[in-house]
């Protein structure tokens, strides 16, 4: 008895979740944009150099977790 309205219960909820149609249709606006073929290149910029080049990165890489060290057997 408890199986059939379970098996009930999950057959309602099914239609019900069927039955919603929410769904709308949602247009895309496109973008039309032009290749440029000419750069020009401005000589008042300054270029930045740091010492610390990928920093994060490389200490995100060095990580080590507590199952990496050796045990002593």
């Amino acid at each position: 008895m408890k199986t059939i309205l379970t098996l009930i219960f999950v057959l309602f909820i099914g239609v019900a979740a069927q039955a919603q149609n929410n769904t709308q249709e949602v247009k895309v606006v496109t973008i039309e944009k032009t290749i440029v073929t000419e750069t020009t290149v401005e000589s008042n910029t300054v270029a930045r150099l740091y010492k610390r080049t990928n920093s994060t990165v490389k200490k995100a890489l060095k990580f080590t977790t507590k199952r990496n060290k050796a045990k002593l057997a």
